[in-house]
């Protein structure tokens, strides 16, 4: 038998004391974090099936090519220049703005960047079969976008020089006919549609809206010029969505009277349309369009100066504000994107036409008249 003195058996209970197992509630809290730390590393390794869109850089027409707020570097070239021609000193800024997307479909993002955007007002997460279509990779889309970028650099060149006065030849054409469409059989790629029943047409939104008020189901008499030789065919419109078509895809042919050339890389897409018809506009008049101040905008523009709405609106509006902007010409279609989501310090004119944005600038210039300028509805 063992024989223990009261010393030994007070330091025998002590050190069962001691080993006694923690709490259930400590236990349970371990194992949450635990949790935890699993979840928050998956969140953070695993890809989520989205992108993320968010301001971009932006990029003064009226200076060089090099990123607003950056130093110019030595390589550093114009951004619009017009050879041959007379042009006038600017100041200020017409800013064009961008927006950056934030993976691809080979390189998605985190669940754990897409959780941090959902909550950044100056971001956006969309899912990435929105941005890149099935199939298409981001090098194709890329491609695409840079397309739309040359094209909308002659539709500005066209708007501008059409505002201005200049005359020179400029058609729709079709450039493809789809299959199953009235047109098939009767349009061919490379006629010039100069009509619809007797009405010019002088770009492609003449074009819609001249189909869309003859409506469907009833012919249409569709003035071409094919090979030189003009002629008249008869095409019944179908209902596609909510359009009269013809089933044909068309867009613009241009034969400017001198070179205007844009010197942007790596940025695509149409939306960059509107600025660079203002910035064209600005070197080849006297004086500033924007009285030397800091403005921003976006929209497509067509030769005929309608303005369009674009994606990213309020990711633009963002960068704007970040580039020192006050003042951003918004297209009226992107109202419902612009209204409840307006930086701080950023005013937004909102605009249809390139009219609309000539007149605002002469306000924002003197000063004057500017609360009267059109905007989104308050939210």
């Amino acid at each position: 038998m063992a024989l223990f003195s009261d010393d030994d058996r007070r330091h025998d209970s002590e050190s069962e004391i001691g080993r006694t197992s923690p709490p259930r509630s400590v236990v349970i809290g371990w194992v949450l974090l635990g949790v935890a730390f699993v979840l928050a590393l998956c969140l953070a390794l695993v890809p989520a099936p989205y992108v993320i869109e968010q301001p971009g850089p932006a990029f003064n027409t009226l200076a060089t090519d090099h990123v607003v707020g950056q130093p110019a570097s030595t390589g550093a070239k114009p951004l619009i220049t017009i050879p041959g021609q007379k042009t006038y000193p600017t100041s200020g800024a017409l800013d064009l703005l961008t927006v950056s997307v934030v993976g691809n479909p080979q390189a998605l993002p985190s669940w754990m960047e897409v959780a941090s955007a959902w909550f950044d007002p100056s971001k956006a997460v969309l899912p990435v079969d929105a941005v890149y279509p099935p199939g298409q990779t981001s090098q194709q889309s890329d491609k695409a976008n840079q397309t739309l970028m040359i094209d909308s650099q002659k539709d500005a060149i066209a708007a501008a020089l059409n505002k201005l006065g200049y005359h020179f030849p400029q058609a729709v054409a079709v450039k493809q006919v789809a299959t199953g469409y009235p047109a098939v059989g009767v349009l061919k790629v490379g006629d010039e549609i100069v009509s619809v029943n007797g009405k010019p047409v002088a770009g492609v939104q003449s074009l819609r809206d001249a189909l869309a008020k003859n409506g469907v189901a009833k012919p249409a008499q569709i003035g071409i010029v094919r090979a030189q030789a003009p002629q008249t065919v008869t095409i019944t419109p179908v209902k596609s969505g909510t359009s009269a078509v013809l089933g044909i895809g068309v867009g613009m042919d241009y034969t400017f009277p001198f070179t205007v050339s844009i010197q942007l890389n790596n940025v695509g897409g149409p939306s960059a349309g509107q600025m660079f018809a203002l910035g064209i506009i600005d070197k080849l008049t006297p004086g500033s369009l924007n009285g030397g101040k800091k403005v921003a905008g976006t929209g497509t523009i067509d030769n005929e100066g309608n303005v369009g709405a674009i994606g990213g609106i309020r990711q633009k509006m963002f960068a704007a504000r970040g580039a020192g902007a006050t003042w951003f010409l918004a297209p009226s279609s992107n109202c419902d994107e612009v209204t409840g989501h307006i930086p701080g310090g950023l005013r937004v004119v909102a605009v249809k036409t390139l009219d609309n944005s000539l007149a605002a600038l002469k306000a924002i210039s003197t000063g004057a008249n500017t609360a009267s300028l059109p905007s989104c509805p308050v939210g």
